[in-house]
């Protein structure tokens, strides 16, 4: 019996489809229900610099601007600067920074006016979730934190978390970190780092140094003010309540979301990581699988939303016909169900 998860990835929603032998069984959606949570990276633009408060307030999408202070800007902001640029306008491909040339770090007692400007576009991270009055507090010394460790970009040290007190696990720990660190990041090992062996602690470097990358892949194309990388794992409670040993496989549309459901099938069942597939036309999948479900596609609208892109709504409505076959299926498809699909050409 083939039995498949789709799970679609779309702007802070992500979609599950389950199928069972090409036909459409169950399906959900989760929604992310913040869209600028601690630890969410986003390109955004300077709105404007207050010197008086040695400050800058940032355009991240949200109604009120984030605010980003002088002190957190971080040493290495010149060379962030100059690498999303690079990436933004395609002259920087490899993202991997091994042979990454860092500027001159910025003066630590300097002055916001000197080193950003009015509509520039700059990587933040949220550090303090805006709340009713105030928009999100956010910092350019970005970070992104694993179950062990932590990367740092534009980095070169090596710290360890001070509750790890015994000399020489904190020795153990720092050479083997070392070792395996890619260039050009600086890491920070958690406290339940402690015990843990060369192969759990590789392994979750590399899952951070792979979401890093796709991070990267999504800033060329990125509208400004946009995220680009999503701390909370939106699909992690819907997955583990769908996964179960019977499926024979997996698919998922986004880069990003399938580093991070591998990290979580990984810790569950490893044995079943080979089942898990990163796919570029789960959309196309998704769309076949409802039409093989007794739905009507009762509409069509391509529109243009880039020259490389063509976007495509389509309304799947119940028929009445089919209505009383169908009655095991969630409430959520009982009547309407808005599906937006966007499809790169060669897809199409």
């Amino acid at each position: 019996m083939k039995k498949e998860l789709i799970i679609r990835s779309n702007s802070n929603a992500v979609d599950f489809a389950m199928l069972d032998e090409g036909r459409l069984i169950e399906l959900d959606k989760e929604v992310g229900k913040n869209k600028f949570s601690v630890g969410d990276i986003f390109v955004a633009k300077i709105r404007k610099t207050i010197p008086g408060l040695n400050a800058a307030f940032v355009n991240v999408g949200h109604e009120k601007d984030g605010f980003l202070h002088y002190h957190d800007l971080g040493p290495k902001l010149t060379t962030l600067q100059k690498f999303l640029k690079g990436v933004s306008v395609g002259k920087i491909k490899d993202f991997s920074l091994a042979n990454y040339k860092f500027e001159s770090e910025i003066d630590k007692d300097g002055a916001i006016g000197d080193v950003l400007s009015p509509n520039q576009s700059i990587l933040i991270q949220i550090v303090k979730e805006p709340i009713s009055t105030k928009g999100p507090r956010v910092t350019s010394e970005l970070s992104i934190a694993g179950r062990f460790l932590v990367l740092v970009p534009f980095s070169t040290r090596i710290s360890i978390s001070q509750k790890i007190e015994d000399p020489k696990e904190k020795d153990r720990l720092k050479r083997l970190v070392k070792s395996i660190a890619p260039k050009g990041f600086g890491v920070i090992i958690r406290t339940v780092a402690k015990g843990k062996k060369v192969a759990e602690l590789d392994r979750d470097l590399q899952n951070l140094y792979n979401r890093w990358i796709a991070m990267c892949k999504k800033i060329r194309n990125a509208n400004i003010p946009s995220k680009v990388m999503d701390e909370m794992n939106i699909s992690s409670k819907i997955l583990r309540d769908l996964f179960d040993e019977s499926f024979t496989s997996i698919l998922v549309n986004d880069e990003a979301l399938h580093i991070q459901i591998k990290d979580y099938v990984q810790k569950i069942a490893p044995k079943k990581e080979d089942r898990l597939t990163n796919i570029k036309n789960g959309k196309v999948i998704l769309v076949k699988a409802v039409a093989n479900s007794n739905f009507l596609v009762s509409s069509i609208k391509p529109g243009a939303i880039s020259p490389t892109k063509i976007g495509i709504k389509i309304s799947i409505m119940r028929t009445k016909k089919n209505k009383a076959k169908n009655n095991k299926l969630k409430t959520s498809l009982a009547n309407l169900f808005e599906l937006d699909l966007f499809l790169t050409n060669s897809e199409v």
